[in-house]
Protein backbone atom coordinates (compact mmCIF):
# COMPACT_ATOMS: atom_id res chain seq x y z
CA UNK A 1 0.00 0.00 0.00
CA UNK A 2 1.26 3.53 -0.78
CA UNK A 3 2.83 5.68 2.05
CA UNK A 4 3.39 2.06 4.01
CA UNK A 5 6.85 1.21 4.78
CA UNK A 6 6.51 -1.20 7.04
CA UNK A 7 4.08 -3.18 9.07
CA UNK A 8 4.34 -5.35 12.56
CA UNK A 9 2.54 -5.97 15.53
CA UNK A 10 1.43 -3.22 18.11
CA UNK A 11 2.58 -4.20 21.57
CA UNK A 12 1.83 -3.12 24.80
CA UNK A 13 4.81 -0.32 26.78
CA UNK A 14 5.16 0.73 30.20
CA UNK A 15 6.36 3.68 31.35
CA UNK A 16 8.69 3.63 33.45
CA UNK A 17 12.47 18.13 42.19
CA UNK A 18 13.36 20.59 44.47
CA UNK A 19 16.53 18.95 45.08
CA UNK A 20 18.06 17.18 42.03
CA UNK A 21 18.91 20.30 40.29
CA UNK A 22 20.72 22.52 42.73
CA UNK A 23 22.51 18.64 43.78
CA UNK A 24 23.79 18.83 40.06
CA UNK A 25 24.84 22.56 40.27
CA UNK A 26 22.10 23.56 38.86
CA UNK A 27 20.47 26.44 40.85
CA UNK A 28 17.68 28.65 40.50
CA UNK A 29 19.20 31.82 39.08
CA UNK A 30 21.59 30.27 36.26
CA UNK A 31 22.15 32.28 33.08
CA UNK A 32 19.56 32.00 30.88
CA UNK A 33 18.44 33.36 27.16
CA UNK A 34 14.94 33.71 28.09
CA UNK A 35 13.97 34.96 24.31
CA UNK A 36 15.24 31.56 23.37
CA UNK A 37 14.22 29.68 25.80
CA UNK A 38 10.62 30.40 25.42
CA UNK A 39 10.79 29.15 21.88
CA UNK A 40 12.18 25.91 22.75
CA UNK A 41 9.25 23.20 22.25
CA UNK A 42 9.66 20.11 24.29
CA UNK A 43 7.53 16.95 23.07
CA UNK A 44 6.34 14.43 26.30
CA UNK A 45 5.40 11.00 24.88
CA UNK A 46 3.73 9.96 27.85
CA UNK A 47 0.56 9.38 29.68
CA UNK A 48 -0.97 12.74 29.41
CA UNK A 49 -0.81 16.44 31.72
CA UNK A 50 -2.49 17.96 34.55
CA UNK A 51 -2.06 21.37 32.74
CA UNK A 52 -4.17 23.15 35.70
CA UNK A 53 -0.92 22.17 38.16
CA UNK A 54 0.70 25.61 38.91
CA UNK A 55 3.51 23.90 37.25
CA UNK A 56 2.29 24.60 34.01
CA UNK A 57 0.48 27.99 34.49
CA UNK A 58 0.50 30.46 31.56
CA UNK A 59 1.48 33.23 33.40
CA UNK A 60 4.06 35.33 31.72
CA UNK A 61 3.83 33.71 28.39
CA UNK A 62 3.34 34.74 25.25
CA UNK A 63 2.15 33.37 22.24
CA UNK A 64 2.96 29.52 20.81
CA UNK A 65 6.57 30.63 19.27
CA UNK A 66 5.89 31.12 15.14
CA UNK A 67 7.64 27.68 13.90
CA UNK A 68 4.80 25.74 16.31
CA UNK A 69 2.83 23.85 13.70
CA UNK A 70 0.90 21.83 16.23
CA UNK A 71 -2.71 21.71 17.45
CA UNK A 72 -4.44 22.25 21.16
CA UNK A 73 -6.15 18.41 20.38
CA UNK A 74 -6.65 17.88 24.12
CA UNK A 75 -10.14 16.30 23.97
CA UNK A 76 -12.86 16.47 26.98
CA UNK A 77 -12.15 19.07 29.24
CA UNK A 78 -8.96 19.91 28.12
CA UNK A 79 -7.58 23.62 27.70
CA UNK A 80 -4.29 24.65 26.58
CA UNK A 81 -5.02 28.10 25.95
CA UNK A 82 -5.53 31.33 28.29
CA UNK A 83 -7.19 33.83 25.70
CA UNK A 84 -6.40 37.66 26.36
CA UNK A 85 -9.55 39.46 25.18
CA UNK A 86 -7.54 42.84 24.98
CA UNK A 87 -5.20 42.00 22.83
CA UNK A 88 -6.94 38.94 21.31
CA UNK A 89 -4.37 36.73 21.71
CA UNK A 90 -3.73 33.09 23.04
CA UNK A 91 -0.91 33.00 25.98
CA UNK A 92 0.47 29.26 26.36
CA UNK A 93 2.94 27.32 28.55
CA UNK A 94 1.32 24.29 27.38
CA UNK A 95 1.24 24.46 23.14
CA UNK A 96 0.16 21.24 22.08
CA UNK A 97 -1.98 18.14 23.33
CA UNK A 98 -2.77 15.33 21.26
CA UNK A 99 -4.37 12.04 22.39
CA UNK A 100 -4.52 8.65 20.36
CA UNK A 101 -7.19 5.90 20.24
CA UNK A 102 -7.43 4.26 23.51
CA UNK A 103 -7.42 0.58 24.00
CA UNK A 104 -10.12 0.61 27.25
CA UNK A 105 -13.45 2.26 26.41
CA UNK A 106 -13.87 2.82 30.19
CA UNK A 107 -11.81 5.72 30.14
CA UNK A 108 -11.89 9.67 28.57
CA UNK A 109 -10.71 10.72 25.37
CA UNK A 110 -8.47 13.39 26.43
CA UNK A 111 -4.71 13.95 26.86
CA UNK A 112 -5.45 14.91 30.53
CA UNK A 113 -3.36 12.35 32.98
CA UNK A 114 -4.75 10.54 35.52
CA UNK A 115 -2.14 8.34 36.05
CA UNK A 116 0.64 11.14 37.23
CA UNK A 117 3.40 9.86 35.34
CA UNK A 118 3.45 12.21 32.76
CA UNK A 119 2.70 15.23 34.63
CA UNK A 120 5.45 14.45 36.83
CA UNK A 121 7.78 14.38 34.13
CA UNK A 122 6.93 17.16 32.13
CA UNK A 123 7.28 19.32 35.39
CA UNK A 124 10.72 17.76 35.91
CA UNK A 125 11.98 18.78 32.60
CA UNK A 126 9.63 21.96 31.66
CA UNK A 127 7.96 22.99 34.81
CA UNK A 128 7.83 26.39 36.11
CA UNK A 129 8.77 27.36 39.56
CA UNK A 130 6.65 27.17 41.97
CA UNK A 131 7.57 28.02 45.38
CA UNK A 132 7.33 26.33 49.00
CA UNK A 133 5.60 23.27 48.00
CA UNK A 134 5.77 20.07 50.07
CA UNK A 135 4.29 16.56 50.18
CA UNK A 136 2.40 15.81 53.04
CA UNK A 137 2.80 19.43 55.04
CA UNK A 138 6.86 19.34 54.79
CA UNK A 139 8.33 16.52 52.66
CA UNK A 140 10.63 17.50 50.49
CA UNK A 141 9.97 21.49 51.47
CA UNK A 142 11.33 23.77 48.93
CA UNK A 143 10.69 25.38 45.66
CA UNK A 144 10.06 23.09 42.73
CA UNK A 145 11.00 23.43 38.88
CA UNK A 146 12.27 22.75 35.92
CA UNK A 147 15.50 22.93 34.12
CA UNK A 148 13.94 25.39 31.41
CA UNK A 149 10.97 27.10 33.26
CA UNK A 150 10.16 29.05 30.41
CA UNK A 151 10.12 26.65 27.32
CA UNK A 152 6.96 25.32 26.00
CA UNK A 153 5.61 21.95 26.51
CA UNK A 154 3.55 19.69 23.62
CA UNK A 155 1.88 16.62 25.41
CA UNK A 156 1.47 13.22 23.28
CA UNK A 157 -0.70 10.91 25.18
CA UNK A 158 0.38 7.38 24.19
CA UNK A 159 -0.46 5.61 27.35
CA UNK A 160 -3.71 4.77 29.41
CA UNK A 161 -4.17 2.22 31.86
CA UNK A 162 -3.56 -1.15 29.88
CA UNK A 163 -0.07 0.45 28.74
CA UNK A 164 1.54 2.50 26.14
CA UNK A 165 0.93 0.98 22.35
CA UNK A 166 3.66 0.61 20.25
CA UNK A 167 1.70 1.59 16.69
CA UNK A 168 0.20 4.77 19.43
CA UNK A 169 4.10 6.00 20.02
CA UNK A 170 5.18 5.44 16.48
CA UNK A 171 2.36 8.26 15.96
CA UNK A 172 2.97 10.11 18.28
CA UNK A 173 6.68 10.73 17.45
CA UNK A 174 5.62 11.25 13.97
CA UNK A 175 2.95 14.09 15.45
CA UNK A 176 5.99 15.55 17.57
CA UNK A 177 7.89 15.89 14.47
CA UNK A 178 5.57 17.44 12.13
CA UNK A 179 4.23 19.89 14.76
CA UNK A 180 7.99 21.71 15.74
CA UNK A 181 9.28 20.14 19.04
CA UNK A 182 13.12 20.38 19.51
CA UNK A 183 13.45 17.57 22.20
CA UNK A 184 11.62 15.00 22.45
CA UNK A 185 11.32 13.24 26.03
CA UNK A 186 9.56 9.72 26.32
CA UNK A 187 10.24 8.15 29.35
CA UNK A 188 9.18 4.54 28.33
CA UNK A 189 10.42 1.33 27.45
CA UNK A 190 10.14 -2.54 26.73
CA UNK A 191 10.66 -5.71 29.07
CA UNK A 192 13.87 -6.11 27.23
CA UNK A 193 16.08 -4.82 24.85
CA UNK A 194 14.45 -5.17 20.74
CA UNK A 195 16.43 -5.17 17.53
CA UNK A 196 16.39 -1.29 16.39
CA UNK A 197 14.02 -2.19 13.30
CA UNK A 198 11.29 -3.73 15.79
CA UNK A 199 11.52 -0.95 18.57
CA UNK A 200 9.42 1.80 17.64
CA UNK A 201 11.03 4.13 20.12
CA UNK A 202 14.50 3.55 18.46
CA UNK A 203 12.45 4.42 14.93
CA UNK A 204 10.66 7.48 15.84
CA UNK A 205 13.52 8.90 17.14
CA UNK A 206 15.27 7.74 14.22
CA UNK A 207 12.84 10.15 12.53
CA UNK A 208 13.48 13.03 14.71
CA UNK A 209 16.84 12.64 14.49
CA UNK A 210 16.18 13.07 10.60
CA UNK A 211 14.50 16.49 11.17
CA UNK A 212 17.10 17.67 13.72
CA UNK A 213 15.15 17.03 16.95
CA UNK A 214 16.91 14.57 19.62
CA UNK A 215 15.59 12.09 21.84
CA UNK A 216 15.73 11.14 25.80
CA UNK A 217 14.77 7.97 26.72
CA UNK A 218 14.96 6.35 30.34
CA UNK A 219 17.45 3.04 29.74
CA UNK A 220 15.05 1.07 31.69
CA UNK A 221 13.99 -0.24 35.24
CA UNK A 222 14.69 -3.77 34.83
CA UNK A 223 17.66 -3.79 37.68
CA UNK A 224 21.01 -4.98 38.40
CA UNK A 225 21.50 -7.19 35.54
CA UNK A 226 23.83 -7.45 32.77
CA UNK A 227 22.45 -6.39 29.18
CA UNK A 228 19.42 -4.85 31.01
CA UNK A 229 19.12 -1.50 29.18
CA UNK A 230 16.34 -1.58 26.78
CA UNK A 231 17.50 1.86 25.07
CA UNK A 232 20.14 1.13 22.69
CA UNK A 233 19.92 3.04 19.65
CA UNK A 234 23.23 5.23 19.16
CA UNK A 235 20.88 8.02 17.35
CA UNK A 236 18.86 8.81 21.15
CA UNK A 237 20.48 9.35 24.57
CA UNK A 238 19.74 7.03 27.11
CA UNK A 239 19.68 7.82 30.66
CA UNK A 240 20.16 5.72 33.73
CA UNK A 241 18.71 6.75 37.03
CA UNK A 242 21.11 8.07 40.38
CA UNK A 243 20.56 8.91 43.47
CA UNK A 244 20.99 12.54 45.19
CA UNK A 245 22.24 13.80 48.50
CA UNK A 246 18.53 13.94 49.89
CA UNK A 247 16.73 10.86 51.69
CA UNK A 248 13.69 10.41 53.50
CA UNK A 249 14.38 8.63 56.28
CA UNK A 250 11.48 6.55 58.28
CA UNK A 251 11.81 5.09 61.50
CA UNK A 252 10.45 1.84 62.81
CA UNK A 253 10.24 0.55 66.29
CA UNK A 254 9.55 -2.88 66.14
CA UNK A 255 7.26 -4.79 69.39
CA UNK A 256 10.60 -5.74 70.83
CA UNK A 257 11.84 -1.97 71.05
CA UNK A 258 14.14 -2.57 68.18
CA UNK A 259 14.38 0.90 66.32
CA UNK A 260 15.01 0.04 62.10
CA UNK A 261 16.31 3.11 60.21
CA UNK A 262 16.57 4.28 56.73
CA UNK A 263 14.65 4.12 53.59
CA UNK A 264 12.33 1.52 54.80
CA UNK A 265 9.79 -0.65 53.26
CA UNK A 266 7.46 -2.45 54.87
CA UNK A 267 5.70 -4.12 51.92
CA UNK A 268 6.10 -3.04 48.62
CA UNK A 269 2.30 -4.95 47.16
CA UNK A 270 -1.08 -5.01 48.17
CA UNK A 271 -2.10 -6.74 51.08
CA UNK A 272 -5.87 -6.87 50.50
CA UNK A 273 -6.51 -6.08 54.19
CA UNK A 274 -4.47 -9.08 56.11
CA UNK A 275 -2.04 -8.25 58.83
CA UNK A 276 1.24 -9.60 59.03
CA UNK A 277 4.10 -9.36 61.91
CA UNK A 278 6.83 -7.10 61.40
CA UNK A 279 10.24 -9.05 62.20
CA UNK A 280 13.79 -8.00 60.96
CA UNK A 281 16.13 -10.14 58.62
CA UNK A 282 18.01 -11.94 61.69
CA UNK A 283 15.08 -12.45 63.53
CA UNK A 284 13.57 -15.01 60.72
CA UNK A 285 16.58 -17.28 60.93
CA UNK A 286 16.22 -17.13 65.06
CA UNK A 287 12.32 -17.54 65.80
CA UNK A 288 13.07 -18.92 69.23
CA UNK A 289 13.93 -14.95 70.04
CA UNK A 290 11.73 -13.60 68.53
CA UNK A 291 9.07 -11.48 70.31
CA UNK A 292 6.23 -12.01 68.12
CA UNK A 293 6.50 -15.92 69.76
CA UNK A 294 6.17 -15.25 73.46
CA UNK A 295 3.78 -11.81 73.24
CA UNK A 296 0.78 -11.90 72.04
CA UNK A 297 0.69 -8.64 72.21
CA UNK A 298 3.30 -6.97 70.13
CA UNK A 299 3.03 -3.85 68.06
CA UNK A 300 5.59 -1.80 65.64
CA UNK A 301 6.02 1.81 65.26
CA UNK A 302 6.12 4.24 62.49
CA UNK A 303 6.96 7.45 62.77
CA UNK A 304 6.66 10.25 60.47
CA UNK A 305 9.40 10.52 57.98
CA UNK A 306 11.53 13.24 57.80
CA UNK A 307 14.36 15.08 55.06
CA UNK A 308 17.81 14.49 55.63
CA UNK A 309 21.11 15.57 54.00
CA UNK A 310 23.97 12.50 53.04
CA UNK A 311 26.56 13.53 50.14
CA UNK A 312 28.20 10.66 51.40
CA UNK A 313 27.42 8.01 48.77
CA UNK A 314 25.88 10.33 46.07
CA UNK A 315 25.44 10.32 43.08
CA UNK A 316 25.25 6.06 43.00
CA UNK A 317 23.46 5.09 40.30
CA UNK A 318 20.34 2.90 41.85
CA UNK A 319 19.31 -1.26 41.98
CA UNK A 320 16.89 -0.86 39.49
CA UNK A 321 18.49 1.27 37.11
CA UNK A 322 19.09 -1.23 33.48
CA UNK A 323 22.66 -2.03 33.03
CA UNK A 324 24.82 -2.59 29.95
CA UNK A 325 26.49 -3.77 27.97
CA UNK A 326 24.05 -3.36 24.66
CA UNK A 327 22.66 -6.17 23.73
CA UNK A 328 22.09 -4.94 20.36
CA UNK A 329 25.03 -3.22 19.35
CA UNK A 330 27.67 -4.30 21.87
CA UNK A 331 30.49 -2.52 20.68
CA UNK A 332 28.72 1.02 21.16
CA UNK A 333 28.32 1.85 25.29
CA UNK A 334 25.14 2.10 26.71
CA UNK A 335 23.61 3.81 28.85
CA UNK A 336 25.13 7.03 27.92
CA UNK A 337 25.01 9.45 30.80
CA UNK A 338 23.23 9.40 34.29
CA UNK A 339 20.60 11.60 36.21
CA UNK A 340 18.58 11.88 39.26
CA UNK A 341 15.73 8.96 39.54
CA UNK A 342 15.30 7.93 43.15
CA UNK A 343 12.69 10.23 44.97
CA UNK A 344 12.26 13.15 42.87
CA UNK A 345 9.42 15.42 43.76
CA UNK A 346 7.55 16.77 40.97
CA UNK A 347 4.15 17.57 40.08
CA UNK A 348 1.48 14.83 39.67
CA UNK A 349 -2.15 14.16 38.87
CA UNK A 350 -4.69 15.01 42.07
CA UNK A 351 -7.01 12.17 40.48
CA UNK A 352 -4.19 9.33 41.09
CA UNK A 353 -3.15 8.54 44.62
CA UNK A 354 0.31 9.00 45.54
CA UNK A 355 0.95 5.25 46.37
CA UNK A 356 -1.01 4.24 43.40
CA UNK A 357 -2.83 1.82 45.20
CA UNK A 358 -6.29 1.80 43.65
CA UNK A 359 -7.99 2.20 47.02
CA UNK A 360 -6.26 5.14 48.45
CA UNK A 361 -8.26 8.42 48.98
CA UNK A 362 -5.28 11.20 49.48
CA UNK A 363 -4.82 14.05 47.40
CA UNK A 364 -1.61 15.25 46.22
CA UNK A 365 -0.70 18.14 43.80
CA UNK A 366 3.31 16.82 44.10
CA UNK A 367 4.64 13.44 44.37
CA UNK A 368 7.91 11.80 45.01
CA UNK A 369 8.80 8.74 42.52
CA UNK A 370 11.56 6.61 41.38
CA UNK A 371 12.57 5.55 38.38
CA UNK A 372 14.48 5.91 35.21
CA UNK A 373 11.39 7.30 33.99
CA UNK A 374 12.34 10.36 36.55
CA UNK A 375 15.99 10.49 35.47
CA UNK A 376 15.35 11.03 31.45
CA UNK A 377 13.35 14.72 31.94
CA UNK A 378 16.27 15.86 33.70
CA UNK A 379 18.58 15.26 30.38
CA UNK A 380 15.67 16.28 28.13
CA UNK A 381 15.38 19.53 30.22
CA UNK A 382 19.02 19.99 30.31
CA UNK A 383 19.28 19.60 26.51
CA UNK A 384 16.91 21.66 25.82
CA UNK A 385 18.66 24.46 28.12
CA UNK A 386 21.63 23.51 25.93
CA UNK A 387 19.68 24.48 23.00
CA UNK A 388 18.76 27.77 24.37
CA UNK A 389 22.28 28.78 23.77
CA UNK A 390 22.84 26.86 20.80
CA UNK A 391 19.16 26.59 18.26
CA UNK A 392 21.71 25.59 15.43
CA UNK A 393 23.14 22.39 16.96
CA UNK A 394 22.29 18.98 15.35
CA UNK A 395 20.67 16.59 18.34
CA UNK A 396 24.20 14.71 17.81
CA UNK A 397 26.10 18.07 19.02
CA UNK A 398 23.89 18.36 22.14
CA UNK A 399 23.92 14.62 22.80
CA UNK A 400 28.03 14.89 22.88
CA UNK A 401 28.32 18.06 25.11
CA UNK A 402 26.14 16.66 27.83
CA UNK A 403 28.29 13.49 27.47
CA UNK A 404 31.49 14.65 27.10
CA UNK A 405 30.31 17.49 30.17
CA UNK A 406 29.22 14.58 32.77
CA UNK A 407 30.89 14.23 36.26
CA UNK A 408 32.81 11.20 36.64
CA UNK A 409 31.33 8.68 38.57
CA UNK A 410 33.31 6.67 41.55
CA UNK A 411 33.73 2.83 40.17
CA UNK A 412 34.02 2.53 43.82
CA UNK A 413 30.61 2.86 44.57
CA UNK A 414 29.28 1.38 41.00
CA UNK A 415 30.44 -1.93 40.42
CA UNK A 416 29.19 -2.08 37.05
CA UNK A 417 31.25 1.19 35.72
CA UNK A 418 30.08 2.96 32.36
CA UNK A 419 27.85 0.10 32.07
CA UNK A 420 25.68 1.34 34.99
CA UNK A 421 26.34 5.30 34.74
CA UNK A 422 27.69 5.46 31.06
CA UNK A 423 29.75 8.79 30.22
CA UNK A 424 29.25 10.18 34.34
CA UNK A 425 26.34 12.37 35.77
CA UNK A 426 24.63 14.96 33.91
CA UNK A 427 26.02 18.24 34.80
CA UNK A 428 23.49 21.10 32.40
CA UNK A 429 25.88 24.00 33.00
CA UNK A 430 29.28 22.73 31.82
CA UNK A 431 27.11 20.97 28.54
CA UNK A 432 26.69 24.74 27.09
CA UNK A 433 30.65 25.08 27.21
CA UNK A 434 31.77 21.47 25.82
CA UNK A 435 34.60 22.72 24.05
CA UNK A 436 34.37 20.16 21.18
CA UNK A 437 31.60 17.88 19.73
CA UNK A 438 31.16 15.06 18.49
CA UNK A 439 28.66 14.95 15.23
CA UNK A 440 27.12 12.10 13.52
CA UNK A 441 23.71 12.32 11.35
CA UNK A 442 22.37 10.13 9.13
CA UNK A 443 24.22 8.83 6.95
CA UNK A 444 26.62 7.80 9.50
CA UNK A 445 23.53 5.75 11.19
CA UNK A 446 22.96 4.70 8.13
CA UNK A 447 26.64 3.15 7.71
CA UNK A 448 26.92 2.05 11.39
CA UNK A 449 23.73 -0.04 10.54
CA UNK A 450 25.42 -1.23 7.22
CA UNK A 451 28.33 -2.61 9.53
CA UNK A 452 26.42 -4.97 11.66
CA UNK A 453 25.08 -6.81 9.05
CA UNK A 454 21.35 -4.40 8.39
CA UNK A 455 20.04 -5.31 4.69
CA UNK A 456 18.62 -2.07 2.60
CA UNK A 457 15.51 -3.20 3.21
CA UNK A 458 15.79 -3.58 6.98
CA UNK A 459 17.45 -0.16 6.62
CA UNK A 460 14.43 1.29 4.82
CA UNK A 461 12.21 0.26 8.38
CA UNK A 462 14.54 3.15 9.82
CA UNK A 463 14.90 5.64 7.33
CA UNK A 464 10.74 5.69 6.97
CA UNK A 465 10.55 6.28 3.56
CA UNK A 466 10.32 4.27 0.25
CA UNK A 467 14.19 6.32 -1.42
CA UNK A 468 16.64 3.72 -2.38
CA UNK A 469 18.94 4.56 0.84
CA UNK A 470 21.03 1.44 0.77
CA UNK A 471 24.43 0.08 1.72
CA UNK A 472 27.61 1.87 0.04
CA UNK A 473 28.87 -1.31 -2.32
CA UNK A 474 31.60 -3.11 -0.82
CA UNK A 475 31.36 -1.00 2.28
CA UNK A 476 34.10 -2.28 4.77
CA UNK A 477 33.41 0.01 8.04
CA UNK A 478 32.82 -1.27 11.18
CA UNK A 479 30.92 0.37 14.80
CA UNK A 480 34.12 2.09 15.84
CA UNK A 481 33.86 4.29 12.63
CA UNK A 482 30.78 5.91 14.13
CA UNK A 483 31.48 8.97 15.70
CA UNK A 484 29.86 8.29 18.89
CA UNK A 485 31.19 10.57 22.57
CA UNK A 486 32.17 7.02 23.77
CA UNK A 487 34.57 4.01 22.27
CA UNK A 488 33.44 0.14 23.95
CA UNK A 489 35.07 -2.88 22.41
CA UNK A 490 33.97 -6.55 23.26
CA UNK A 491 36.62 -9.27 23.73
CA UNK A 492 36.45 -13.14 23.06
CA UNK A 493 36.65 -14.88 26.99
CA UNK A 494 40.09 -14.99 27.91
CA UNK A 495 41.47 -13.20 24.71
CA UNK A 496 43.23 -9.58 24.22
CA UNK A 497 41.53 -7.31 20.97
CA UNK A 498 42.91 -4.28 19.11
CA UNK A 499 40.32 -1.86 18.01
CA UNK A 500 40.54 1.37 16.00
CA UNK A 501 38.63 4.08 16.89
CA UNK A 502 38.47 7.43 14.43
CA UNK A 503 36.81 9.68 15.45
CA UNK A 504 36.08 13.74 14.14
CA UNK A 505 35.53 16.57 16.50
CA UNK A 506 34.20 19.92 15.99
CA UNK A 507 35.18 23.22 17.51
CA UNK A 508 32.41 25.16 19.24
CA UNK A 509 34.73 26.58 22.14
CA UNK A 510 37.33 29.40 20.97
CA UNK A 511 39.29 30.35 17.49
CA UNK A 512 42.89 30.04 18.00
CA UNK A 513 42.94 27.22 20.18
CA UNK A 514 45.22 23.80 21.23
CA UNK A 515 43.96 20.53 22.87
CA UNK A 516 46.31 18.27 24.01
CA UNK A 517 45.10 14.62 24.71
CA UNK A 518 45.89 12.79 28.28
CA UNK A 519 44.96 9.44 29.07
CA UNK A 520 45.78 7.32 32.14
CA UNK A 521 45.16 3.72 31.27
CA UNK A 522 45.05 0.68 33.62
CA UNK A 523 47.80 -2.20 32.75
CA UNK A 524 45.32 -4.29 31.21
CA UNK A 525 45.01 -1.78 28.25
CA UNK A 526 47.57 -0.18 25.81
CA UNK A 527 46.00 3.32 24.00
CA UNK A 528 47.54 5.43 21.67
CA UNK A 529 46.16 8.85 20.52
CA UNK A 530 46.98 9.77 16.86
CA UNK A 531 47.70 12.65 16.78
CA UNK A 532 47.90 13.42 20.84
CA UNK A 533 47.56 17.48 19.88
CA UNK A 534 44.59 19.48 17.89
CA UNK A 535 44.92 22.88 16.74
CA UNK A 536 41.61 24.75 15.57
CA UNK A 537 42.35 28.27 13.64
CA UNK A 538 38.26 28.96 13.98
CA UNK A 539 35.13 27.94 15.22
CA UNK A 540 33.23 25.10 13.53
CA UNK A 541 36.69 23.95 12.14
CA UNK A 542 37.12 20.14 12.11
CA UNK A 543 39.70 17.64 13.08
CA UNK A 544 40.17 13.85 13.28
CA UNK A 545 42.33 11.83 15.50
CA UNK A 546 42.49 7.74 15.66
CA UNK A 547 42.16 6.09 19.12
CA UNK A 548 44.07 2.48 19.10
CA UNK A 549 43.51 0.53 22.00
CA UNK A 550 45.30 -2.81 22.57
CA UNK A 551 43.25 -4.94 25.52
CA UNK A 552 45.20 -8.01 27.23
CA UNK A 553 43.63 -11.16 28.68
CA UNK A 554 42.39 -9.86 31.85
CA UNK A 555 40.74 -11.66 35.03
CA UNK A 556 38.28 -8.41 35.23
CA UNK A 557 34.94 -8.37 33.21
CA UNK A 558 34.91 -4.87 33.20
CA UNK A 559 38.34 -2.41 32.17
CA UNK A 560 37.90 1.37 31.46
CA UNK A 561 39.74 4.65 31.19
CA UNK A 562 38.66 7.77 29.32
CA UNK A 563 40.42 9.87 26.69
CA UNK A 564 40.26 13.86 27.68
CA UNK A 565 41.00 16.64 25.62
CA UNK A 566 41.51 20.39 27.18
CA UNK A 567 43.12 23.74 25.88
CA UNK A 568 43.19 24.36 30.03
CA UNK A 569 39.33 25.79 29.34
CA UNK A 570 37.50 22.98 28.64
CA UNK A 571 37.80 19.12 29.41
CA UNK A 572 36.58 17.28 26.96
CA UNK A 573 36.36 13.79 28.07
CA UNK A 574 35.26 10.30 26.22
CA UNK A 575 35.49 6.64 28.39
CA UNK A 576 37.15 3.98 26.58
CA UNK A 577 35.26 0.30 27.53
CA UNK A 578 36.82 -3.30 26.76
CA UNK A 579 34.83 -5.62 28.37
CA UNK A 580 35.05 -9.77 28.15
CA UNK A 581 32.24 -11.64 26.12
CA UNK A 582 32.50 -14.16 29.20
CA UNK A 583 29.57 -11.62 30.70
CA UNK A 584 26.15 -13.14 30.33
CA UNK A 585 24.04 -12.03 27.77
CA UNK A 586 20.15 -13.13 28.83
CA UNK A 587 18.83 -12.07 25.63
CA UNK A 588 20.18 -13.64 23.24
CA UNK A 589 17.91 -16.41 22.68
CA UNK A 590 15.44 -13.06 21.88
CA UNK A 591 17.39 -11.31 19.22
Amino acid sequence: MEGIVSVFPSVTLKPQTTRSWDFMGFGEHVDRVPTVESDVIIGFIDSGIWPESESFSDKGFGPPPKKWKGVCNGGANFTCNRYDNIVALYYRKIIGARYYPKPDSAEVNSTRDTAGHGTHTASTAAGNQVNHVSLFDGLAEGNARGAVPLSRIAVYKACWAAGCASHQILSAFDDAISDGADIISISLGYNSPLEYSQDVIAIGAFHAMQHGILTSNSAGNLGYTTFSVVSNAPWMISVAATTTDRKFIDKVILGDNTTLMGNVTINGFDLKGKMFPLITGYQAFNLTRCPIKTNRNSTATITKSVTVRDPSNAPTVISFSSRGPNSITPDILKPDISAPGVEIFAAWSPVSSPSQFPDETRIVKYNIVSGTSMACPHVSGAAAYVKSFHPDWSPSAIKSALMTTASPMPATRNPDREFAYGAGHLNPLKAVQPGLVYEAFEDDYIKMLCSIGYTSDMIKLMVGNTSTTSCPPNYKGTVWDLNYPSMAMVLKEAQGKEATFTRTVTNVGLPNSTYKATITFPSQLTITVNPDVLFFKSLNEKQSFVVKVCARPSSQNVVSTSVVWSDGIHNVRSPIVAYYANITNPNNSKN
